[in-house]
């Protein structure tokens, strides 16, 4: 599994970052993570509002730093 934090690496990135290691951890889920801070990339991916979570190549959520608890039922639904 592979996720991906989109955005320029601003603290609300950095959060989501965090959160999103955590609840893969408490899931113990093996996930590489990827940082997606390219313009073009973003807008490829539809991204309009950072920061943003993909799983695997699909946005799941953008312009908020999700819990820990709403990333593990991302995850978990994955």
């Amino acid at each position: 599994m592979t996720i991906q934090i989109i955005g320029s690496g601003c603290p609300n990135c950095r959060n989501l970052e965090a959160n999103a290691r955590e609840a893969a951890q408490n899931l113990n889920l093996e996930a590489d993570f990827e940082k997606v801070q390219d313009p073009d990339a973003m807008m490829e991916m539809g991204i309009m509002m950072t920061p943003g979570l993909a799983v695997d190549g699909e946005v799941k959520k953008t312009g908020k730093v999700l819990t820990v608890s709403e990333i593990e039922a991302i995850l978990s639904e994955t």
